[in-house]
């Protein structure tokens, strides 16, 4: 009997086996080529990005350093700037009588204008992605208003609204709806109303759009599905359009307030004639108090300005808390 041993190689591995040694340098080599493809030197990044930067640059942050460089300047009547006034044209700001009037007026055409705008367009979108004869004509000319200028669209409102020549105190006195014409544009009671009507006239054409693409990219097997599963028309459109339209709802409504908050030629367009500051927001405030006031003051209406701005980002951050804080609750 023999004392050695005999010793058994081990099994070779099996063919397509992912630990073969004579793979793994291929594929270690595959690994670090892939990562080099996607990685980009900084240099490289940064040259592609130079032009957006320089927009931002030139467009955003150099106005807004001139803007908070001019709230802080002390300036005489034609303009010129005689001194650092330091803080003290943001306590005129916070002190002047007109602000509250002014705050108020903002919300209130804030809020009114996106409001009515939204629930006008989910209806009339609903209706445009509906296939029926002449579509792409409506759809033409529902972008009209949105194209159109802003100072075109206010003035021809102005000559709709005249209280003697205005078509339609015509049609109303026409129907005999009313018994003497309406100031529209010079009342009080009717002022605001007014404007709310062509600032949501000039907001739907873009809302449309965003919530059509947004319809249009709800997927059809998801409806069919709850109709066989025997939900109504409401059901459906309240638990599934609805939900699945939340990005471009929230699109839609972010965009709007910063466009209606900074909506200047509207207002001041249809406001023109009036005295004061009983219509104005924040926005035409600012300019009549470098322009068009008493104060003529650059550096109060560029420390408007600065409000201005702060208050945009403030409404803005909390709808999007509040946007965020749901999706969370929901889940």
């Amino acid at each position: 009997m023999s004392d050695s041993t005999t010793v058994t190689p081990d099994p070779a591995p099996a063919a397509g086996s992912g630990d073969h040694p004579s793979r793994m340098p291929s594929r270690t080599r595959r690994r670090r080529r892939a990562g080099r493809i996607g990685q980009v030197h900084p240099l490289v990044a940064l040259l592609w990005l130079a032009p957006a930067l320089a927009l931002i640059l030139g467009v955003v942050l150099y106005p807004a350093i001139k803007l908070f460089d001019a709230s802080r300047g002390e300036y005489s009547i034609t303009g010129l700037r005689k001194g650092d006034a330091g803080w003290d044209n943001y306590v005129n700001v916070l002190q002047h009588p007109d602000l509250g009037t002014v705050l108020r007026n903002t919300v209130v055409w804030v809020v009114a204008v996106v409001a009515i705008t939204i629930v006008l367009s989910l209806a009339l979108a609903q209706f445009l992605v509906k296939s029926f004869p002449g579509r792409r004509f409506v759809r033409w000319a529902v972008i009209i208003p949105w194209a159109a200028s802003l100072v075109i669209t206010s003035q021809l409102f102005v000559l709709l609204y005249d209280y003697n020549y205005g078509i339609i105190n015509h049609v109303l006195l026409s129907l005999h709806v009313i018994g003497t014409p309406i100031d529209f544009l010079g009342d009080d009671s009717w002022t605001m109303f007014s404007m709310v009507v062509v600032g949501v006239f000039v907001s739907l054409p873009f809302t449309i759009f965003v919530f059509i693409a947004g319809l249009g990219a709800i997927p059809d097997d998801v409806m069919e599905a709850a109709t066989v599963d025997g939900a109504s028309p409401w059901q459906r459109y309240w638990n599934i359009t609805l939900p699945l339209m939340r990005p471009a709802l929230m699109i839609a409504t972010v965009l709007n307030v910063i466009y209606v908050f900074n909506s200047f030629p509207i207002i001041y367009t249809l406001n023109d004639r009036n005295p004061g500051y009983a219509h104005d927001t924040t926005i035409t405030f600012m300019y009549k108090l470098a322009f068009k006031s008493q104060e003529h003051d650059v550096g109060m209406s560029a420390a408007a300005g600065i409000f201005n701005v702060l208050l945009i980002l403030v409404v803005v951050g909390i709808y999007l808390k509040i946007i965020n804080w749901r999706e969370e609750t929901s889940r």
